[in-house]
């Protein structure tokens, strides 16, 4: 043995071939921590002082190759200079020049996931085999930073800067054989084969049938660009990545800024720029919450598979009561995925809507190459639709999605109860209704939680589990089990009016209906709002949850939540649905909608439709935009921060979370605690005292008075 530690091991092979083998004890996958990199830097200290070495191969000890940097390490950044954050990158990335400089040639056996450092250090390398069960990639701008290893130096150098950019401004995983087309990776293997052949290509680097060294020459050198291929391209590339990704997102472009301004410099000084690049970027607000959002997403993943493995028996046969565009949706997901599931509902029209809908999804993927023909008809044949209960006593969920009415689901639950087996799941995928009030129609209460999927289904990452009064954890813990199965994000959180996700939202459409009572045009706060980052303003959103949704979700809140969310007023949005202007499903609301050729539905504006609010809106006023956001913003985050003070949901991640994945929360403000962190509770509280007599919506909590005085923060 040439080296050991508890990150990895240098042994030499027959041959006088080296493996530098990466197997972090204590760890399902490989990582660049301060571990690793240390243990790093002895190793190659232990092969430069080893003599008689022809060669060094690469490997993991575990089945990915290395995930990249430890991310929960590198928060401590934050809020820290550029020029403390610059040593950060520089350990690694001498490292990295350290091993592309040994005086033998090297290859990397890619055996799995090789993301971010674990990808740069096989640029590093001479020689690169992958599997073909392997992938690879940068991911780094979509935690608001870029490559700090040299990735942005070498791929470009090895594949080109149009290629590279890409990689690299979409953070994109890249298969065997795209990383093969593009000459990332010199062979693609077969996973049993992978060692075999790349001690073949690394053997061929030893006997000079490979010529390593003008590799290396090439990575060393400038871009081969003269200054006019440069201009055009650069200029470009720029604009193309900068449309993009949008102006809240500034690390794409920055990678091609980078990128021109090290095109004609030598490794060392490119690696520089890189250093300086990664730096600026490490110290914005984005990377601080792209950042945040990535470990908020590996807790909420923890939590949901806690909840699974607390669950006594798997999902294998599921059901959903309504078919309909909502069941349509939760059968495809469940038959995708590989859970088959009876759809039923009382009607034939109802059953042929739901089968439609599924089959439309399935026509997508087969169009777009992403499934099989056939794969679509297995898929299709594990819906069972059905117009009675036969052999519902053989499934272990139901998920109930009739239509939105108390009664309705109360008669629809207690019958689908006496159906299905002492031990089945019954789940209401309600949006609004009380969980505890749904179960006084049940005899097994504590088998009954909410199951709260988002329109459309498919799309929607989030699932809000929610625990009733009577719920017990086996329910919870195989209703989280099922969300995981269909690939869904599964927030678990308490009954109450709205529960999580709808409680907030509301105060928000609330602080909108109140700007167009006080003569706020809707389309400039719709503009507004997008600007700030939503992906759509409030009107639009409106319109896509449909005004009649609306309607009824905000007389239940206002029901629930009297002294903040009972409005003193007629609303555009009641007149909107006195109109019988439900939005995008039929055609017309705030906006109107035609399908373009695509069919998707293209909004317009009628003008008509400010006749029509006249007389519930004042005179048109301007708002500056500053005020605008607080008043739609502030009661969604005072609400959201009652939601936490009463233990609805566990922690601010999961709120944060929550309102990222169930209706587009900016990315890049990193959820609504976050966002409050960042502009701080200081600015929250004055903006609450200069709209306080818009009423309590806009009235902090006692919680977060007391962290603005302790000089708090909820990260």
């Amino acid at each position: 043995m040439i080296y050991q530690s508890d990150a990895l091991t240098v042994k030499r092979l027959e041959g006088d071939i080296a493996e530098l083998n990466f197997d972090l004890k204590g760890e399902s996958v490989n990582k660049f921590d301060q571990n690793t990199v240390s243990s790093l830097t002895a190793a190659l200290d232990a092969l430069e002082a080893e003599s008689g070495i022809k060669g060094l191969l690469v490997t993991s000890g575990k089945p990915v190759f290395i995930v990249g940097a430890d991310i929960t390490e590198f928060t401590s950044l934050f809020g820290a200079s550029k020029e403390d954050i610059k040593p950060f990158t520089g350990t690694n990335n001498a490292n990295f020049n350290r091993l592309a400089s040994l005086p033998y040639p090297s290859c990397a056996a890619i055996n799995g996931f090789a993301m971010g450092g674990g990808l740069e250090i096989c640029l590093a390398c001479d020689f690169r085999v992958m599997s073909s069960a392997a992938k690879v990639g940068l991911p780094e701008t979509k935690l608001g930073i870029l490559p700090g290893w040299g990735g942005t130096v070498r791929l470009p150098r090895i594949i080109g800067v149009d290629e590279a950019v890409m990689w690299m401004a979409t953070g994109a995983d890249k298969r065997a054989d795209e990383a093969l087309k593009t000459g990332a990776v010199d062979a693609v293997a077969a996973p049993e084969q992978l060692r075999e052949v790349a001690l073949a290509t690394l053997q061929g680097g030893i006997e000079g049938k490979l010529d390593y060294q003008r590799r290396r020459d090439v990575k060393h050198g400038p871009l081969p660009l003269n200054d006019t291929e440069a201009m055009m391209s650069f200029f470009t590339i720029k604009a193309m990545v900068g449309q993009q990704a949008g102006k809240n997102y500034p690390a794409p472009v920055k990678v091609v800024e980078v990128i021109e301004a090290a095109r004609s410099m030598s490794l060392e000084d490119a690696l520089e720029v890189e250093a300086d690049g990664f730096a600026e970027l490490a110290t914005t607000d984005v990377a601080a919450a792209l950042v945040g959002v990535f470990l908020s997403d590996q807790l909420l993943g923890k939590k949901a598979k806690d909840w699974e493995k607390k669950a006594d028996k798997k999902i294998e046969r599921a059901a959903v009561l309504g078919a309909g565009i909502m069941g349509g949706g939760i059968a495809y997901q469940s038959a995708y995925r590989g859970v088959p599931i009876k759809m039923k509902d009382i009607a034939q029209p109802g059953l042929d809507l739901g089968l439609s809908e599924a089959n439309k999804l399935l026509a997508k993927r087969v169009a777009r190459g992403r499934m099989t023909p056939e794969k679509m008809g297995e898929v299709l044949n594990s819906i069972d639709p059905m117009l009675n209960y036969d052999r519902f006593d053989e499934v272990d969920i139901v998920v109930e999605a009739v239509v939105e009415n108390p009664k309705v689901k109360h008669a629809v639950l207690a019958e689908t109860e006496k159906q299905i087996s002492p031990d089945a799941v019954l789940a209401s995928n309600t949006s609004t209704i009380s969980i505890t009030y749904l179960a006084e129609a049940l005899e097994r209460p504590e088998n009954f939680c909410g199951m709260h999927f988002f329109n459309p289904v498919h799309a929607m990452p989030l699932v809000e589990v929610i625990r009733g009064e009577k719920s017990s954890d086996t329910a919870i813990a195989r209703t989280v089990a099922y969300a995981n199965q269909l690939g869904k994000k599964a927030v678990v959180v308490k009954d109450c009016p709205g529960f999580l996700v709808n409680r907030v939202l509301f105060p928000y459409f609330g602080g909108f209906n109140m700007l167009l009572r006080d003569g706020a045009d809707f389309q400039a706060v719709d503009k507004v709002m997008e600007r700030w980052g939503w992906p759509m303003g409030p009107a639009y959103l409106m319109d896509v949850v449909g005004i009649d949704t609306g309607v009824h979700a905000s007389q239940v809140m206002a029901e629930g939540f009297p002294d903040r969310m009972q409005p003193d007023f007629k609303s555009a949005t009641e007149v909107m649905f006195e109109q019988e202007r439900y939005g995008q499903k039929n055609g017309k609301g705030f906006y109107e909608y035609a399908p373009d050729k695509r069919g998707k539905p293209q909004k317009k504006v009628n003008e008509d439709v400010y006749q029509l609010i006249a007389p519930v809106v004042g005179e048109r006023t301007e708002f500056e935009r500053e005020d605008i956001i607080a008043r739609m913003m502030l009661p969604m985050a005072i609400e959201m921060a009652r939601c936490l003070e009463e233990g609805i949901v566990g922690s601010a991640a999961e709120a944060d979370l929550a309102l990222l994945y169930g209706v587009g929360f900016p990315p890049f403000r990193g959820g609504i605690f976050r966002w409050m962190d960042t502009v701080g509770l200081a600015h929250i509280a004055e903006a609450s005292e200069k709209f306080a007599a818009l009423g309590k919506a806009y009235e902090l909590t006692d919680g977060m008075k007391a962290k603005l005085a302790a000089g708090e923060r909820y990260y």
